[in-house]
């Protein structure tokens, strides 16, 4: 029903930046809240951001004031700016897509999509 595609994962050294980048598919994509997620081995899915269908964003945080979340309806996409990046941000980084609107947004459960993830390696 709705499938989504991560790209901009890589290797940079501790400090610098990535953006991520989620395509989906799906015709009400504008009204989907969608997140970004993270995988290690320490914590499977843990939150990293959401960005609600009006814009309304939130963050975790771990990352508040260092990764930024926007979407462009036009395309179909939600990004994550990330700066400043720390090796602990090193994980493997899955969007997805809430098309109800949960109010427990931190949760993995509340959502109903995912991508297949693209890794972001942040080096010492």
């Amino acid at each position: 029903q709705v499938q989504l595609v991560e790209s901009g994962g890589g290797l940079v050294q501790a400090g610098g930046s990535l953006r991520l980048s989620c395509a989906a598919s799906g015709r009400t994509f504008s009204r989907y809240h969608m997140g970004w997620f993270r995988h290690t081995l320490e914590k499977e899915r843990e939150f990293v951001a959401r960005i609600s269908w009006t814009g309304a964003t939130n963050y975790a945080d771990s990352v508040k004031g260092r990764f930024t979340i926007s979407r462009d309806n036009a395309k179909n996409t939600v990004y994550l700016q990330m700066d400043s990046l720390k090796p602990e941000d090193t994980a493997v980084y899955y969007c997805a897509a809430d098309l109800y609107g949960r109010l427990d947004y931190p949760s993995p459960v509340g959502y109903d999509f995912w991508g297949q993830g693209t890794q972001v390696t942040v080096s010492s």
